[in-house]
């Protein structure tokens, strides 16, 4: 009895966890197939602008209020100027400007730059968002909101930074640079990057004037106190409406229109983006906010808009979710509502497709594949509704599949003018719905069933493109151009003929991510497009480009103090005249960088051609063979390199250096005064060649130390630190020069093949002293942690030590009172003397 009752609780546990992981597990893999909660609006056209969309060859005539999202790209062609709305920025497109979106999901915007001029002004910015301009060299990332212009040369080959007020980083050619404020900074080269300050570059145009009309309109908008500042497209809303509070529904906006019994969602077109499927597409230019958020309402014979409300203080805020159409489908003898697989007109019943907007308090349940927390979120953000009432639509409809909704009394459906139709034709070809509208019995629509789902029909290849017409193409180049990613952005988007055969297979119905997915071109193909930075190298300390005087392209230079001051105890040699504006600085290094690397070691060696732009330096100061190449080449050898070891009498002995002093550790470094000797019978400066051999390279030795500043450390207080084991940095492979000959093409040709080889072996040298960083971080981690226990095992000794001699001084005074007491005792009596007689 007891064993059958074990087995039986047995079975019920099994049961129970086999239940509750039923419930998680569909969740958690539904939750990875959701669309992505924002888009962003074309929400301003001027001129020539064209669209393409996402997986499609063709370009058409640009669209105010088309959502854009991940793959869609866009061209502004000579005379063209642009803007996008985004839920927490704006991106301007000047004209001749190739972009599109790379991605742009809930966390990323990955903006793809090819050519041109965008002004990008971020309002917000979360902690966990990450926000990237990629262009043919580099990436810019984007760290804190501020306004931020990037620009690409026609060639393609070269990217200006202009910050006026923000801050961000820039990832290529395997270095980081960190930009600021008020920097105005170009980058130029591919494989490596050399970039020059210009102090002229802060000098506004009329695209910059243009912007900042645009965002002082958006700046001082009076919606913003109604409606939540993550609503898309909300400014617009002031020019071409007013707010007035009701009594059930609190502060509702109400549009001017001029049509006569106009209602929302007549007048526009349906247009296929994927993954939501059919999206409404309005004709107004406020047309945005109102029909993807919010719900609107029959008040006083007027339609009003209820907006997402804003975030209250202390009240539960779920930012809102962007949705395609609030809309409810009618169903009913007349209505389409779904697709008869075979059919001979491709519908299921009825000739028209009707539908009307939901009221609050309304449900919304999407069309496309969605988890149950989706749905949650796409309602509750955009109107209030009880999260119960939602639970049952949720297993009403998604759950059990049932399309029609018979408990529900929609308020919207019975007002008149309120339900629009429209011919299956021109409902699945972007046509618009004005022109093609459908009359309709208002007591028929009053009482027809209502459905929760978008009509299952395969859409046309125009549903996808829109309304517009063909456009100029940008060049081919332009096109073609790959851009440089610092996050490796999703796959391209399969092509419109691969989806609508899936979405055909499918039912009618859009298709999900994960079926998206599978038809998805190869990963390797995404390599024509898009290039991912490799990882940078080390950043030392306040290292950065060296500014445009210096004349050397190709190379990431040493940073330039502030208005011609030193920085970090270092001299600034006479021949290099401070920037006129601030340099951008590199990222700072880890804690592990070893103590006798010089702080303005250049981010990225580059040894490509280091002197054939400066014909005038002198032979003196070309490199020894060994010389390593983030050395800056154009920094004259000083002439009298034994001057700073004639000051060095105090250096200590060797036998003053710790016992933890690593054996890899040079010899010949100054620790000793023998090595100080010799050079002072010599004053003439001795060659390059002369360096011992194995003395570490980027150890300068012509760097004379600075008397007048007080920050520099004195010598003969150097050793006082053991510096960390260095691992010897790899020679870098000299340039291979051509010998000339009769035939110069065949020398230019060679010479190409040389610098192609010799550029690969840069790379492999550059990989190597990567990896020796790495180690040489790890080993100096070791030695800092075997120097602090050295340390503290020392100061338990000192410790014991003081303790023994306290307690034998203790003991030894202990003995010698007790000895004492010994003798005392131990000595006779004195006689008494003899009592006195009476």
């Amino acid at each position: 009895m007891i064993i059958a009752r074990k087995r039986a609780l047995k079975l019920l546990i099994m049961l129970c966890a086999a239940t509750i992981l039923s419930g998680f597990v569909p969740r958690a893999m539904a939750d990875d197939d959701d669309p992505p909660s924002r888009v962003a609006r074309l929400a301003y056209a001027q001129g020539s602008v064209s669209f393409q969309p996402a997986g499609t060859d063709d370009w058409v005539t640009a669209g105010l209020n088309r959502p854009v999202t991940t793959g869609d790209r866009m061209w502004s062609d000579n005379d063209g100027r642009s803007e996008l709305q985004l839920d927490g920025s704006l991106i301007r497109l000047s004209s001749n400007t190739g972009f599109s979106f790379l991605n742009l999901s809930d966390h990323v915007t990955q903006i793809q730059l090819s050519a041109g001029t965008l002004l990008v002004r971020v309002r917000r910015l979360d902690e966990s968002e990450t926000y990237e301009i990629d262009t043919p060299n580099l990436a810019f990332s984007v760290l804190r909101p501020g306004l931020y212009r990037i620009s690409v040369n026609e060639a393609g080959d070269s990217t200006a930074v202009r910050i006026r007020s923000g801050e961000g980083e820039v990832t290529g050619g395997g270095a980081a640079y960190s930009v600021h404020a008020n920097d105005f900074v170009t980058f130029s080269g591919t494989n490596q990057l050399s970039a020059e300050s210009d102090g002229n570059g802060n000098v506004e145009d009329q695209f910059d004037s243009w912007a900042a009309n645009r965002d002082r309109h958006y700046e001082n908008s009076s919606s913003s106190r109604y409606v939540s500042a993550d609503v898309v497209g909300y400014e617009d809303l002031d020019d071409h409406g007013s707010w007035r509070r009701t009594p059930e529904n609190g502060y509702v906006w109400f549009p001017r229109t001029t049509a006569a019994n106009w209602a929302p969602y007549h007048n526009g077109h349906w247009d296929y983006i994927e993954p939501w499927g059919y999206t409404w597409v309005d004709d107004e230019p406020w047309g945005f906010a109102p029909f993807h958020y919010g719900r609107w309402v029959n008040y006083e014979g007027s339609w009003g808009w209820v907006p997402a409300a804003p975030r209250a203080e202390g009240a539960l805020y779920v930012r809102p979710v962007y949705a395609p159409a609030l809309v409810a489908w009618v169903g009913g003898p007349h209505f389409a509502i779904g697709v008869a697989v075979g059919g001979r007109d491709g519908y299921g019943s009825g000739g028209s497709v009707g539908w009307f907007p939901l009221g609050p308090r309304e449900v919304y349940v999407p069309s496309y594949r969605v988890s149950r927390n989706y749905v949650n979120n796409v309602n509750v953000s955009n109107t209030t509704v009880n999260t119960t009432v939602v639970n049952n639509y949720y297993n009403t409809t998604v759950v059990n599949n049932n399309v029609s909704v018979t408990n529900v009394k929609y308020v919207n459906q019975s007002v008149p003018g309120a339900v629009a139709a429209t011919t299956p034709q021109a409902f699945t070809s972007a046509q618009p719905v004005a022109r093609n509208a459908v009359k309709v019995d208002q007591r028929e629509v009053a009482s027809a069933p209502v459905r929760a789902f978008t009509p299952a029909v395969v859409p046309a290849k125009q549903a996808v493109l829109g309304t517009g017409a063909a456009a100029a193409k940008p060049p081919a180049a332009v096109q073609t151009r790959a851009v440089v990613a610092k996050v490796a952005p999703p796959p391209p988007p399969p092509t419109f003929e691969k989806r609508q055969e899936a979405i055909k297979s499918n039912g009618g119905k859009p298709l999900s991510l994960v079926q998206v997915k599978q038809i998805q071109p190869a990963p390797t193909q995404v390599a024509a497009v898009v290039k991912v930075a490799p990882p940078a190298a080390p950043k030392p300390v306040a290292a950065a480009p060296k500014p445009a005087q210096t004349n050397r392209p190709g190379q990431p230079q040493n940073g330039q103090p502030q208005n011609g001051q030193p920085q970090n105890g270092q001299p600034m040699p006479s021949n290099r005249p401070a920037p006129a504006v601030n340099p951008p600085q590199a990222v700072a290094p880890s804690a592990a960088r070893p103590p006798d690397r010089p702080a303005d070691r250049p981010v990225t060696p580059e040894p490509a051609k280091p002197t054939e732009t400066k014909p005038a330096t002198p032979p003196t100061a070309a490199p020894p063979p060994n010389r390593p190449p983030d050395r800056p080449a154009d920094r004259p050898v000083s002439p009298e390199p034994a001057k700073p070891t004639e000051t060095k009498p105090t250096t200590p002995p060797p036998t003053a250096q710790p016992p933890n002093r690593p054996a890899d550790r040079p010899a010949d470094r100054p620790v000793s005064p023998e090595p100080a000797k010799p050079t002072e019978t010599k004053p003439a400066t001795p060659p390059p060649t002369a360096q011992p051999p194995n003395r570490p390279p980027d150890r300068p030795v012509d760097r004379p130390l600075n008397p007048n500043n007080p920050s520099q450390p004195a010598p003969g207080n150097r050793s006082a630190v053991p510096p960390a084991a260095h691992p010897n940095d790899v020679p870098p492979p000299p340039r291979p020069v051509v010998p000339p000959s009769a035939n110069p093409q065949l020398d230019t040709k060679h010479q190409q093949e040389q610098d192609q080889l010799h550029a690969k072996q840069v790379q492999e040298r550059q990989a190597i002293q990567q990896q020796q960083e790495q180690e040489h971080a790890k080993l100096a981690q070791q030695q800092a942690d075997a120097a602090k226990k050295q340390q503290i095992e020392l100061q338990h000794q000192q410790q014991t030590q003081q303790l023994l001699q306290k307690h034998a001084e203790e003991q030894k005074a202990l003995q010698e009172k007790q000895q004492q007491e010994r003798q005392n005792k131990a000595k006779p009596k004195e006689n008494p003397p003899p009592p006195s007689k009476p």
